[in-house]
């Protein structure tokens, strides 16, 4: 049984709202100013949607998509969009980042937050998320500042020719910067 399971998967999503609550307000207020009207957003190792949820709160008028490996994590995330009312704004499915169930080029920016460092083929990963994007559409991906990023650096010069990644440090819970932010 992996962690995001069962009572162990409950005991996460707790507390990971808790704890993510701070770097998501500040990713969802980033999200919210780059996305435009109307615009699609895909979640990338979702959980149990905390980040859409915040998100659908501050911009009505997005359509928000999440998915996650673990199909106990994804129930919880349905059960948190059912009781928020958000079942027309916020779709949830189990799926790998590296083999997304969505058609090219449909989202306006795709965000992942502390996920990457579970991907086991990054490369893979990013070359998913530049199909699924639109044409000059961002890739946002924050995770923990000391995750190894040499094999996304690769796989974003190899999938988004002539784009710069940067980096920027976050601080969210901490006074100092525990994670990092990837936009592309």
């Amino acid at each position: 049984m992996s962690y995001f399971e069962g009572r162990s998967g409950e005991r996460y999503d707790r507390r990971a709202a808790r704890l993510n609550r701070g770097l998501f307000r500040r990713i969802c207020r980033d999200v919210a100013g780059a996305v435009p009207r109307g615009g699609a957003v895909l979640d990338a190792g979702t959980g149990s949607g905390h980040l859409l949820l915040q998100l659908a709160r501050i911009r009505p008028d997005l359509r928000l998509s999440g998915v996650d490996l673990s199909e106990d994590m994804i129930g919880i995330g349905r059960r948190h969009v059912r009781e928020a009312s958000l079942q027309d704004r916020i779709s949830l499915e189990v799926a790998d980042v590296a083999d997304l169930p969505h058609p090219d080029g449909g989202f306006d920016l795709v965000v992942s937050t502390l996920s990457m460092h579970h991907w086991d083929r990054v490369d893979r990963a990013v070359a998913e998320f530049a199909r699924v994007l639109k044409p000059g559409a961002e890739l946002w991906i924050y995770d923990f500042r000391f995750v190894s990023t040499r094999t996304l650096a690769a796989a974003v010069q190899e999938r988004f020719p002539g784009r710069p990644m940067r980096r920027t440090l976050v601080r969210a819970l901490l006074p100092f910067p525990v994670f990092a932010g990837y936009a592309i």
